[in-house]
């Protein structure tokens, strides 16, 4: 017979379960949040508080479904992207309806001017249907040692986006979000390293965000933004920039350093 530790241990192994089972409730509600400006428009009555009729007042739509709006609310205000207390919109202190307002994770996701430093593009593209279903393959990639993009959409991942400009855009911007961050973080930190090159290559650069942010920081270096032809005719023009197509498995630009993020 089993012990009520051994009964308890059970319980939670399965209520363990049940939580990685729905795990992906979380990430489709933060990208519904995202999709839908949310943070933006608690932003916009200064971050909060707000009611839920004055979100959903906001939401591009005749007729917004606010009982949907509520429980992706609720599931947001659980998981500490929205902060929520009960009051009356006019400050009083009367339990009235609830007011949402914005936390430190949900600062991350505003999108709208002087937002640079927004992880918004990285949730819209990592939750693309096109780049969720490779994740349904992880089982084929460990019986057959394949790529799971692959196998899904019967191209590598680069071919897809050269052939795709929508999908191109939204990798790219993806990828320019995280930049503005980390490399924001290495240039206050790696100031001797910068300091004594003149030029620099930027391998696999993307649209060249981490070079622009490198460059402003150090402005004597002469950037090269290296990346696949189809990337590079979106890059973002900057002084000290040059934007060079290529194939880094072929060959790559010279200069007195290389840079790979």
């Amino acid at each position: 017979m089993e012990s009520h530790d051994e009964i308890e241990a059970a319980l939670r192994g399965q209520g363990h379960i049940w939580k990685l089972m729905y795990a992906f409730a979380d990430s489709m509600a933060l990208k519904c949040a995202v999709q839908l400006r949310i943070p933006d428009i608690i932003h916009s009555h200064g971050g909060g508080p707000v009611t839920l009729a004055q979100i959903a007042s906001r939401i591009p739509s005749p007729s917004p479904g606010t009982t949907y709006l509520a429980r992706i609310m609720r599931l947001l205000v659980r998981k500490n992207i929205f902060s929520a207390h009960r009051g009356q919109p006019n400050g009083g202190h009367e339990s009235h309806e609830t007011l949402y307002s914005l936390t430190p994770s949900s600062r991350w996701l505003l999108q709208g001017p002087g937002s640079e430093l927004s992880l918004a593009p990285m949730v819209l593209m990592e939750h693309q249907p096109l780049l969720m279903s490779p994740w349904h393959y992880l089982s084929d990639c460990i019986k057959t040692g394949g790529v799971a993009f692959e196998m899904v959409h019967g191209r590598k991942i680069w071919d897809f986006a050269s052939e795709n400009p929508e999908f191109n855009r939204l990798f790219n911007d993806g990828m320019a979000c995280t930049s503005r961050i980390s490399v924001g973080a290495i240039v206050e930190v790696y100031k001797d390293g910068f300091e004594s090159i003149g030029s620099l290559v930027d391998v696999g650069g993307g649209i060249g965000t981490a070079l622009i942010e490198i460059i402003k920081a150090y402005p004597h270096i002469q950037g090269i933004n290296f990346d696949l032809p189809h990337v590079v005719t979106t890059a973002l023009a900057h002084d000290g920039i040059t934007h060079v197509g290529g194939d880094m498995f072929e060959t790559i630009p010279h200069a007195d350093a290389v840079f790979m993020k």
